[in-house]
């Protein structure tokens, strides 16, 4: 993926999905005073679970987003000397050589996967937390509670144009960065009061992530090109080795000889030279020879979850004065990252709170509860195989439910509420309309889009081998490792339980409505009768019987007074 299709995908799904469903989720729970549980029961009983596997999205992605804030964190540490631990190789114990495992590879690298992680070489070797990540885990949720306590006053989101797979990784990184379908928005715009203009909102959660997330790709995308063409060098000279001692050996004419003044730009004469040779030799050569690929180079160390801390460090090195910029910028990435978390722990509290009114007298508890929990539970990500764990949450879990949450919002907003009754909402709201392309938005494009989106993870994981990239300290490379079966059963029970609720409620409210209403009128004749004008938020088609009307009336308060038309 270029750096240049990335941008224009990124910005073309900002702008035709992503600001609208951030709008319609600002605007839901501003209108509705409710978090994301009871936003979706009041919009439409019947998808009432849309709101439970939306709380449990926030709590899974907040349990491994702390980790990349923990590992920000001790990078901002280790930040705080000079010269600064990455930007050398380390002595081995009472010696004056350096350690091999970062000779081999450099230095930046091998203090990723060797100083901060202490990484595992595959995913089945576990261990014990490791002691530096628990402690700086452990600051993360501190503050996080600390800052929760004394209230949130903010909360800002960071975060191949024919290639399926690049729009779709594009989106993955577009609405996982923005924060839709988590709830996070929808529990902090239900404390917003109702005149405030919710699509300014959404326009600077929208441009303040879209800044974050260019000045980021320029330069992670900068770092990883300049990594992926050294290794790409590297290969052609590997092979010009190859053939000078196949030469040697006699398995070649002496006519095959690499020439030496080909060394100086390899890169641009090695593809050249392979084509001017004879067709006998060059078939016999190329059966020895590695096949050099730019775009392979760079889809190799492009993977893995720290892929842009690597980067950040390495742009620093450079710098004059590297500790102070190191500074800097760590300091920037842990502010953006409590920003996120603050916002993720809001989507926690409020629709608990909202479904047990009582939690509402003990907030304070409740918070310190919650961090702990998220705590303790975070720690098994931060163990010598926890960054691998992270991968799998990261890259094959996140997508698949929080698009289907995203299909179902937008689904329950536009065809089950309304969506000419969800902009009258939103003239109530402020008073004047907003521009009509945001009903076309919703009614066409944004499911449209989601719906491809939804359809090509699903295919990609039906299609592609579950892996990750792991750390092989005895040739100090990544290598490219299939998760286990058991894992791969992991990831299945993960994405069938987030989503599990939406099907269930639904279950639930088909039996609570017609099982139990059929069981105490067995011979009632139901009827419609059309909403009334006057109330845009309570009204809703009603269930009205000709016999038994008050059992009827307590069913229909049981869900709210929201019966859904059929």
């Amino acid at each position: 993926m270029s750096r240049r299709s990335f941008l224009i995908i990124y910005v073309f799904l900002m702008f035709l999905v992503g600001v609208p469903l951030l709008l319609l989720e600002m605007a839901a729970g501003q209108r509705m005073r409710q978090g994301s549980i009871g936003v979706w029961k009041i919009v439409s009983p019947w998808l009432g679970g849309v709101g439970y596997t939306s709380f449990l999205v926030c709590f899974i992605v907040g349990l491994y987003y702390s980790v990349l804030m923990t590992w920000s964190l001790f990078y901002l540490t280790q930040s705080l000397q000079s010269p600064l631990p990455w930007a050398l190789c380390p002595l081995l114990e009472n010696s004056s050589q350096f350690d091999p495992e970062c000779v081999r590879t450099i230095p930046t690298v091998y203090f990723w996967y060797r100083h901060v992680l202490n990484a595992s070489d595959k995913v089945e070797i576990g261990g014990l937390p490791v002691t530096h990540l628990s402690v700086c885990l452990f600051v993360t949720w501190l503050i996080t509670c600390i800052s929760m306590i004394k209230g949130l006053k903010s909360s800002g989101k960071v975060s191949a144009l024919y290639s399926l797979q690049v729009w779709r990784r594009t989106g993955n990184q577009l609405f996982l960065s923005l924060g839709s379908g988590f709830g996070s928005f929808t529990a902090i715009s239900s404390y917003i009061p109702r005149s405030n203009n919710c699509v300014v909102d959404a326009f600077i959660v929208a441009l303040f992530n879209l800044l974050t997330s260019v000045t980021a790709v320029v330069f992670v995308f900068a770092i990883m090109g300049h990594y992926a063409t050294k290794n790409f060098e590297k290969c052609y000279f590997k092979n010009a080795e190859e053939v000078r001692n196949l030469v040697v050996a006699g398995v070649l004419p002496p006519e095959a000889s690499f020439p030496e003044s080909l060394y100086q730009d390899i890169s641009a004469t090695y593809s050249a030279w392979v084509s001017s040779l004879p067709e006998d030799i060059r078939n016999v050569l190329l059966t020895y020879l590695t096949n050099c690929s730019l775009n392979e180079e760079l889809k190799e160390v492009m993977e893995g979850p720290g892929v842009a801390l690597v980067a950040f460090t390495d742009i620093v090195s450079v710098f004059k004065r590297p500790a102070f910029w190191a500074i800097i910028i760590f300091v920037f990435l842990v502010t953006l990252g409590l920003s996120t978390l603050m916002g993720i722990v809001q989507g926690i509290i409020t629709p608990l709170q909202d479904s047990f009114s009582s939690l509402r007298k003990h907030t304070k508890l409740l918070t310190v509860s919650i961090c702990a929990f998220m705590f303790l539970s975070s720690l098994v990500f931060v163990g010598p195989s926890g960054s691998y764990y992270v991968n799998l949450l990261d890259d094959y879990w996140a997508s698949v439910p929080l698009f289907c949450v995203l299909i179902m919002e937008n689904i329950a907003i536009v065809w089950i509420y309304g969506a000419r009754r969800f902009l009258a909402d939103i003239i109530i709201i402020f008073g004047r309309p907003i521009p009509p392309i945001y009903r076309w938005l919703w009614c066409y494009a944004s499911p449209f889009v989601l719906v491809v989106l939804f359809l090509s993870t699903l295919i990609h994981l039906y299609l592609n081998p579950i892996s990750y990239i792991a750390w092989n300290s005895s040739i100090s490379n990544e290598v490219d490792q299939s998760y286990p079966s058991w894992m791969k059963i992991l990831l299945i029970v993960l994405i069938v339980v987030t989503i599990l609720p939406i099907p269930a409620y639904f279950l639930y409210t088909l039996y609570t409505v017609y099982f139990s209403a059929s069981k105490t009128h067995s011979r009632t004749t139901v009827t419609f009768e059309p909403e009334a004008k006057g109330d845009i938020l309570g009204s809703r088609p009603r269930l009205h019987s000709r016999q038994g009307l008050k059992k009827m009336s307590k069913i229909d308060k049981k869900l709210g007074g929201n019966l859904p038309a059929m």
